[in-house]
């Protein structure tokens, strides 16, 4: 298959990648929201962010729980150890038990972004 030297192999597939990633926010781009929605300055809103995030992480660590009203709720989650299978070799091999991070949507918020279908 010849391609013209308008769309090379690939070049699509990296325009839509790019797209992508130019929509997504960035630190600097949340902080400045934040501080021009409550007429704080930028230093001010990085620092609030900061500190909700150390919040987040501290509850977490300490209760299991953190709950955010209105977005969400992070919780501290145990996985047991389990059997699974080295993909390369098909060997089976043991995974250790060990403790990780989920963040769970609020239902408002997953409504919003993806609303239910009607039955």
């Amino acid at each position: 298959m010849r391609h013209s030297s308008k769309n090379p192999p690939g070049q699509t597939f990296h325009k839509e990648i790019t797209q992508f990633m130019a929509d997504r926010m960035t630190q600097s781009q949340v902080v400045k929201h934040l501080a021009s929605a409550n007429g704080l300055s930028n230093k001010a809103a990085k620092a609030y962010l900061e500190s909700l995030v150390s919040l987040a992480v501290a509850q977490a660590k300490k209760n299991g729980l953190f709950v955010l009203p209105g977005l969400g709720r992070l919780k501290r989650v145990q996985r047991k150890a389990r059997m699974g299978r080295n993909p390369a070799t098909g060997q089976e091999i043991k995974i250790p038990a060990k403790t990780t991070a989920k963040f769970y949507l609020a239902k408002v918020v997953k409504d919003s972004i993806a609303p239910q279908k009607k039955k």
